[in-house]
């Protein structure tokens, strides 16, 4: 079974093979992000080590979101010993989300 994954924005989407399914995550997405895939791949009668592929939309959006999104996909593409996509189609080992500007990180006071 091939995965989809785009947190890139509040509204996650995630494809299983030719199933579409869109999750109004808000800021929830560390906390029920592996529950939405759970419970998508047993509503197709999967596990997680039917998933054969990843694909992921790696940017530009939500800062937040592409780091969550990539923390579970490089984490379930190295578990798995599956490829891991983005959305380009190009392979990757660990994949970096792509932000479209520079992260907006505050310095250090010390």
């Amino acid at each position: 079974m091939k995965m989809y994954l785009d947190t890139s924005t509040n509204n996650c989407i995630l494809r299983l093979d030719d199933k579409e399914y869109r999750w109004a995550a808000g800021h929830q997405t560390s906390e029920g992000l592996h529950e939405f895939i759970h419970n998508c791949l047993q509503k197709n009668d999967a596990e997680w080590r039917d998933i054969s592929g990843i694909t992921f939309y790696a940017g530009p959006g939500s800062f937040t979101g592409l780091r969550i999104g990539a923390a579970i996909v490089n984490a379930l593409a190295d578990v798995l010993q599956i490829p891991l996509y983005d959305q380009h189609g190009q392979l990757h080992q660990i994949i970096m989300p792509e932000y479209g500007r520079p992260a907006n990180i505050s310095q250090p006071r010390k």
